[in-house]
């Protein structure tokens, strides 16, 4: 090969550089921005089911007052005729809404989702549970909206 040959090698070897160089750079960035787009839109769905659960938690803690005031008319057989149909529905439709109702007694204490108002000590028990529900909690996706207000036993 004579030396005019090797050097248009060269030449024509940089000139193909000079192409692939701009075109990785330009699919990188490509890359990078769908990327980039991908994750700014799953942020967007997860802050939007967020403030959904956020805005929809704060109407049903609104409801718990009412919740109470139908137990309370419940349990004094004052729940008849119309006024019970309507507490039954919107009991029904606090539930299809995701609101759960827990506490119950016996179990074992949880200062995680209950609120102890009264403790007493007993023989009977070996670890401190939950031995009256004063008032009952509520959860709306695994979120604590307002915990079990009990009276506890604790180990004498």
């Amino acid at each position: 090969m004579s030396e005019e040959n090797k050097s248009e090698e060269v030449v024509a070897d940089e000139a193909v550089a000079e192409v692939i160089d701009p075109v990785t750079a330009l699919t990188d960035d490509l890359q990078r921005l769908q990327a980039e787009f991908a994750n700014y839109r799953k942020r967007v769905e997860r802050d939007r089911t967020l403030a959904s659960e956020v805005a929809i938690s704060s109407v049903l803690f609104e409801f718990l007052a009412i919740l109470d005031d139908l137990d309370r008319a419940e349990s004094h057989g004052e729940l008849s005729g119309g006024f019970k149909a309507i507490a039954e529905q919107i009991t029904t439709t606090t539930a299809k809404l995701g609101l759960e109702k827990y506490g119950s007694s016996p179990e074992t204490f949880d200062p995680n989702i209950h609120e102890a108002l009264l403790h007493e000590t007993s023989d009977e028990v070996k670890e401190t549970m939950v031995t009256k529900i004063l008032q009952p909690g509520y959860k709306y996706k695994e979120r604590v909206l307002r915990p079990a207000r009990v009276v506890v036993t604790d180990p004498a």
